[in-house]
């Protein structure tokens, strides 16, 4: 304890330092919830799977839906399956950022859970 009182550094001090440390560190974290942008690519992407599956419907109704037939099935289907590839894609991506959003968002709770800790804690707020 008399190595402590020499050097000058009070424990009790020093400890409020650090949790005001980590609560601005969190505080800057959480101040942009990256989260929110994934979200916002995964709703870009749905919206793009819908309009791709609209076109993935059309092409295969015009290629093998009721009506007239004007020109002999020979040919491969290109434009439908360039759309279904397309509407494919567009889930892959609204998947993968949605799921990103979900695992970033239980980290901002928790972040957000220990930044209300770290403000009791301090004094910041009862």
């Amino acid at each position: 304890m008399a190595g402590l009182a020499a050097t000058g550094v009070d424990p009790a001090r020093d400890g409020q330092a650090g949790l005001r440390a980590e609560h601005d560190r969190l505080s800057a974290r959480l101040a942009v919830r990256r989260s929110i942008d994934s979200v916002r690519v995964g709703a870009y992407a749905s919206f793009l799977l819908v309009v791709t599956g609209g076109l993935t419907l059309k092409f295969a109704w015009d290629r093998w839906g009721w009506g007239p037939k004007l020109a002999p099935l020979s040919r491969a289907p290109v434009l439908f399956l360039l759309a279904l590839g397309l509407a494919v894609a567009c889930l892959a991506v609204a998947v993968v950022a949605f799921r990103k959003a979900r695992r970033l968002g239980v980290e901002e709770d928790r972040d957000f859970a220990r930044l209300q800790e770290l403000r009791k804690e301090l004094g910041i707020e009862s």
